[in-house]
C-alpha cells in the first residue's frame, strides 16, 4: 500500500510547495481538504490562497519561509473558506523542507479550539509596524557603529533582548565586532575559530539558526561554552546567520533575561531581523571601504603640506561631492618655483569618477614638473595641455579635458602673472570689502588642443586685498549660474572676515552647501552636487591699515583684444558699487569706456587702466588714469551729427568734475575725476 493511501486512509492529504515557481502540487486528499477542483493536480499558489483565509494565509506563508531558511519543521493551522467567506472547515499542515521543495500533509481538525493558531491581529500588527521601523533605521545606519547602536536599541514586540553581540567571518576565525547590554569578561568570545565548540561559530559554518530557550538546553547542547555564558544571568539566546547573497558573513546573538519559548512567530521575527541587520552591516562595511579609498586618494593627490606663501596668508579647501566614491577631479597646489617665486593651480578635470580622479593625479605630477623646471606660466600650461591630449590618444573611448587657472606669485611686489585655460576667473577682495571679478585673458582648455596658447594676464594685489580661485562646484551649484553664483560668491566674500582666511573660507563653502569640515579634504555630511575647490590668498597679513579705505583696479587692454573694454565697464562698477549717484557711475562708465577706445583706435599701444576710489562714504573721490605709449596729444573736435567719434573732450568737459591729459616720458595719461554726490532728488 502506497503512502497517499495510508494518509488517505486516516484522512491526511499531501501537498507539496515549490517556492521557486510559487506552485503547490496536491494528491486527491488535500485537494478535497482545500475545495480545489479537479483532484490531483499542481495549482498555482494563488489559487490555493483563494480556499484559505487571508489572515492564515499570511501566517501560513511567514512559517514556510521561515521552515526554508532555518530547515525546519513548519506548522500551522488554516482554515479552509467559501465563496461567500464562511469557514468550511480547520486544517492542521506540517511543512518540511526536502531540497527545493517544502513537502508536507494536511488533516483536518475538529476542536473548536485552535491551539497553537496563528497570532491576534493586534500582535501581527504590532510586529509589521516593529519591522518597518527597524528597517528604515539600518537602512539609515552608513557606519558599522551606527548599525550597531540601531541593533541595540530594537525594541521587540513583547520580547526585547537584554543583551545581543554581532560576529563577523574573518577567514576561518569568527571575531566580536560589537556588543551591548554587558562587558565581555572572557576574551575567549572575542575571537576564536570557526571550529569552536560555540553556538555563534556553528551558526557561521553551518548558516543555521540555533535556539535555546533554557539554560538547561545550553548547558547539554554546549557544555563546553555554558561556563563562558553563565555568569551573565540571561535565561534564552538565539543566535541566527548574517547572510548577504546567500553567503554567512557572521552571526548575530540575542539573549534574554525572561525566557522565551521562540515560537514560529518569534522565530519569523528575529529571521527577519537577522536578515536586515546582515544587509546593513555589509551596506556600511562597503561605505566604509570607499571612505577609506576615499581617503587615501585625497591624501595622495593634494599637497601633502598646509599651503604657504611667503609673506602671504594662504588657505584651501577641497570638498567632494559626498556620493558615491567622494572623489572626482578637482584640485588645488601650491608650488615653489626656482625662480624664488611661488605659483598657486587650481584645476578641475572633466567627469567625477575614479578616471578623473586618476587624471587629475596625472595632471598634478605633470603640472608640477613643468613648473619646477622654470617654464613661463603660458608654457607650463601650454605643455600640460599637449600632456593630457596625449593621454586621450591613448584611451580614445574615454576621452577628458581639464579647466585649470595658474598664478605665479612675486610675494614682494604682490605682482600675479594669470594663464587661465577655460577655467573661472578670479576674484578679488579690496581693502573695504568690495569684491570685483577679474577679467583674464582665456585659452582653451587643457587637453583639446595640443598647441593652444595661453595668454598671460598681469595684475598687482594690494596689501589686505584678498585672491579668490576656485573650481565651478563653488559657483553654479543650487540651480545658479555663472553670474548669479558669482553675486552670491561676491556677497559671502564681503561679508566674511579678511583677517581670517581659515574662517573666510568656511564662510564660502557654508554660502554654498551649508556647514563644511574644518579639514580640507575631510567629506561633508550631506550630498554635494559638484566638487569643490577654493584657494584664498592675502597679501602682507600683518602689515599696517590704510586708515583711509582704498579701492583700487589696474587692467590692461591690448590691441588684439578690445573685448577687454567690457571688463573696463565691469571693474568701474564693481568699485561703485555703492556710489551715492547712479547717474554718476554710468557717466564713469561711459567716459572708462571712450578713453579706452581712443588709445585703441587713435595709437599702436596697449591701453591701461587704474581705477581708484578714496575717502568716506559720502564724500569719496574716483580717479582713473589711462596710459598709453604715445606722444600724440588729443585735441577737441566739432563732430557732425551723424559722426561716429570726436566726442571723447567733449564728455570730458560735461560729465568729469576734473579732467586732463599729462604727458610721460614715454607716452600720456589721460585722467578724470568724480566726486561722489547725492543722488537727484534726495533730501
Amino acid at each position: 500500500m502506497h503512502t497517499e493511501d495510508v494518509l488517505a486512509a486516516v484522512g491526511s492529504g499531501l501537498w507539496q510547495w515549490d517556492e521557486g515557481t510559487g506552485t503547490v502540487t496536491v494528491d486527491d486528499c488535500a485537494a478535497r481538504l482545500l475545495g480545489l477542483s479537479g483532484g490531483a493536480a499542481t495549482h498555482r499558489s494563488t489559487a490555493v490562497r483563494a480556499c484559505l483565509h487571508a489572515a492564515d494565509f499570511v501566517s501560513l506563508s511567514a512559517a514556510v519561509s521561515l521552515a526554508a531558511s532555518e530547515g525546519t519543521v513548519a506548522e500551522s493551522l488554516v482554515r479552509v473558506v467559501g465563496d461567500d467567506g464562511t469557514v468550511l472547515r480547520t486544517l492542521r499542515t506540517r511543512v518540511a523542507p526536502r531540497g527545493r521543495l517544502l513537502s508536507g500533509t494536511l488533516h483536518e481538525v475538529h476542536s473548536a479550539r485552535r491551539e497553537g493558531a496563528p497570532t491576534t491581529t493586534d500582535w501581527r500588527r504590532a510586529r509589521e509596524a516593529f519591522l518597518l521601523d527597524a528597517g528604515r533605521a539600518l537602512a539609515e545606519a552608513d557606519s558599522t557603529t551606527e548599525v550597531l547602536r540601531v541593533a541595540a536599541t530594537l525594541s521587540m514586540p513583547g520580547f526585547s533582548p537584554d543583551g545581543l553581540a554581532v560576529f563577523s567571518v574573518e577567514g576561518d576565525r569568527l571575531s566580536m565586532i560589537g556588543h551591548h547590554g554587558q562587558e565581555i569578561a572572557d576574551n575567549t568570545l572575542l575571537d576564536m575559530p570557526l571550529s569552536t565548540d560555540y553556538p555563534a561559530a556553528l551558526v557561521a559554518r553551518t548558516g543555521r539558526a540555533v535556539y535555546l530557550p533554557t539554560p538547561e538546553a545550553y548547558a547539554k547542547r554546549f557544555p563546553a561554552a555554558w561556563p563562558l555564558v553563565k555568569r551573565y544571568g540571561r535565561v534564552s539566546w538565539a543566535y541566527l546567520p548574517l547572510v548577504v547573497a546567500g553567503t554567512t558573513t557572521g552571526a548575530w546573538l540575542a539573549a534574554f533575561r525572561e525566557p522565551v519559548a521562540f515560537t514560529p512567530d518569534e522565530r519569523s521575527v528575529l529571521t527577519t531581523v537577522a536578515r536586515m541587520l546582515g544587509q546593513a552591516l555589509s551596506r556600511a562595511g562597503l561605505h566604509e571601504s570607499e571612505r577609506a579609498l576615499t581617503d587615501g586618494l585625497q591624501r595622495t593627490m593634494l599637497p601633502t603640506r598646509k599651503p604657504g606663501v611667503s609673506g602671504m596668508a594662504v588657505a584651501a579647501r577641497y570638498v567632494p561631492t559626498g556620493g558615491g566614491l567622494q572623489v572626482g577631479g578637482d584640485w588645488y597646489d601650491v608650488i615653489d618655483l626656482p625662480s624664488g617665486r611661488t605659483a598657486i593651480v587650481i584645476g578641475d578635470v572633466q567627469g567625477h569618477d575614479v578616471r578623473a580622479a586618476g587624471l587629475m593625479g596625472q595632471l598634478r605630477i605633470a603640472l608640477r614638473a613643468y613648473a619646477a623646471e622654470g617654464h613661463s606660466p603660458d608654457a607650463v600650461l601650454s605643455r600640460t595641455s599637449r600632456f593630457l591630449a596625449g593621454l586621450g590618444e591613448e584611451h580614445q573611448a574615454d576621452v577628458r579635458f581639464a579647466t585649470c587657472l595658474y598664478v605665479e606669485i612675486d610675494p614682494l611686489t604682490g605682482t600675479l602673472d594669470v594663464v587661465r585655460a577655460g577655467h573661472p576667473e578670479p576674484a578679488i577682495r579690496l581693502g573695504d570689502g568690495t569684491t570685483i571679478v577679474r577679467r583674464t585673458a582665456v585659452g582653451l582648455p587643457l587637453g583639446i588642443e595640443p598647441d593652444s596658447d595661453y595668454p598671460t594676464t598681469t595684475m598687482v594685489l594690494e596689501s589686505g586685498e584678498v585672491l579668490l580661485l576656485c573650481t565651478d562646484g563653488l559657483i553654479e551649484t543650487g540651480g545658479h549660474d555663472l553670474e548669479t553664483g558669482w553675486r552670491r560668491l561676491s556677497q559671502a566674500l564681503a561679508a566674511g572676515p579678511a583677517n581670517d582666511l581659515e574662517v573666510l573660507a568656511d564662510s564660502l563653502v557654508r554660502a554654498v552647501h551649508g556647514p563644511a569640515s574644518h579639514h580640507s579634504t575631510g567629506p561633508l555630511a550631506d550630498r554635494r552636487e559638484d566638487d569643490i575647490a577654493l584657494v584664498l590668498l592675502r597679501r602682507d597679513p600683518d602689515g599696517p591699515t590704510c586708515a583711509v579705505p582704498v579701492r583700487r583696479t589696474i587692467l590692461t587692454v591690448s590691441q588684439d583684444d578690445p573685448g577687454q573694454i567690457r571688463s573696463c565697464r565691469d571693474d568701474i562698477r564693481a568699485l561703485l558699487h555703492d556710489w551715492a549717484s547712479a547717474e554718476q557711475v554710468e557717466s564713469a562708465v561711459l567716459l572708462v569706456s571712450e578713453v579706452v577706445t581712443n588709445v585703441l583706435v587713435h595709437t599702436d599701444g596697449d591701453a591701461v587702466l587704474l581705477a581708484q576710489v578714496t575717502g568716506m562714504p559720502g564724500t569719496r573721490r574716483l580717479h582713473v588714469d589711462v596710459d598709453d605709449a604715445s606722444d600724440d596729444m588729443p585735441h577737441r573736435r566739432s563732430p557732425g551729427e551723424m559722426a561716429s567719434s570726436g566726442r571723447g573732450l567733449l564728455l570730458m568737459e560735461e560729465l568729469a568734475d576734473a579732467w586732463g591729459v599729462d604727458p610721460r616720458g614715454d607716452g600720456k595719461s589721460t585722467w578724470f575725476e568724480l566726486y561722489e554726490s547725492a543722488p537727484r532728488g534726495a533730501s
